[in-house]
């Protein structure tokens, strides 16, 4: 739980920004907006005579360089369909751009705000969209991006966390236990539904990835984490509410969904389960991200006995969970 003293995003300053910017020829009238970002660091750049651009830089040494290729490979293979998703621009041929050791992206500013989803037209829009996507998710794998998995989220994120002692000592063995029990049973549902069908994903589908601009309509951006899953996954962080509200927005986000894709229905039952790894995930990662000094600022409650006490309850609310029938379509 130590923190080094530097940390390797201390070194974006204004001047080393700008000359990331200078370096692939985009002239900056000097102004600079840090955007909210927690896992990269995305700035607003102002230009000379032009609209600002949004510039982002990854965070070090968590993708491979064929890993962040392939995100915007995929991406622009997404663009080329006319889809709605916000592209890196392309400067004579290359989008992915380093700087000092930092790899980085330039994207257009795109205004909007996250939208409520709140109507039936609203959700089968959605449901559409990602049918489209998923269509060209399917036309060929991923080859270096993660495949979401039982034991590469939830177990490899148990591991760490054991392994580093971010659990307090007066909760280790019902962690160790609740946690253990938790994982088998994901694997009894994940193993359940076979032969999983598995794409390319979006990945963190969730309303703060889809921006609204009463001019341009809808569009899906951060596609930071795609990766290799179920369908399912792109689609139930969506949803909101009472399981009969749950299960209404699916019908109507499927509804648009299959005018495009086939949907295998089978995969309802690992909602829950794809929750609980993101839970288990989500807490391993805030723990690795520790050493970054924005992380304890923006998460302090995290380091407290309150916050794990928490996370087992909600560990074993989930094992409840996923014993539950699957939303009745």
């Amino acid at each position: 739980m130590a923190r080094p003293d530097t940390h390797p995003f201390e070194r974006l300053t204004p001047d080393f920004i700008l000359s990331a910017m200078d370096e692939v020829g985009l002239c900056s009238d000097g102004r600079l907006l840090p955007l909210n970002s927690y896992e990269n660091r995305v700035y607003q750049v102002g230009m000379e005579q032009a609209d600002p651009l949004i510039v982002k830089f990854y965070r070090p040494g968590r993708w491979t360089l064929a890993a962040l290729q392939e995100e915007q490979q995929f991406v622009a293979e997404l663009a080329a369909a006319e889809l709605p998703v916000i592209a890196p621009l392309n400067i004579e041929g290359i989008s992915l751009f380093n700087h000092g050791g930092f790899h980085f992206a330039i994207y257009p500013r795109q205004g909007g705000h996250w939208p409520e989803l709140n109507q039936v037209a609203d959700r089968e829009q959605v449901g559409r969209l990602l049918g489209r996507m998923h269509l060209i998710g399917q036309r060929h794998p991923f080859e270096f991006r993660q495949c979401l998995s039982v034991q590469g989220w939830a177990g490899e994120a148990r591991r760490y966390l054991l392994d580093q002692d971010w659990i307090p000592q007066h909760l280790l063995a019902v962690y160790r236990s609740v946690s253990r029990d938790l994982i088998q049973l994901m694997h009894d549902q994940w193993d359940a539904v076979h032969p999983l069908r598995l794409l390319r994903l979006h990945g963190d589908c969730h309303l703060g990835n889809l921006l609204w601009q009463d001019t341009s309509g809808l569009h899906f951006v951060d596609f930071d984490d795609c990766l290799t899953g179920p369908a399912i996954q792109d689609l139930w962080m969506l949803l909101s509410g009472t399981s009969v509200e749950r299960a209404q927005q699916l019908r109507e986000l499927l509804s648009g969904y299959t005018q495009f894709a086939d949907f295998d229905y089978s995969e309802l039952i690992l909602i829950e389960t794809l929750r609980a790894l993101r839970l288990m995930h989500y807490a391993a990662w805030l723990a690795r991200r520790w050493d970054d000094p924005a992380f304890p600022r923006a998460f302090p409650w995290f380091a407290e006995p309150k916050f794990w006490e928490q996370h087992v309850l909600d560990l074993r609310e989930q094992m409840s969970a996923i014993q539950e029938p699957a939303l009745e379509l």
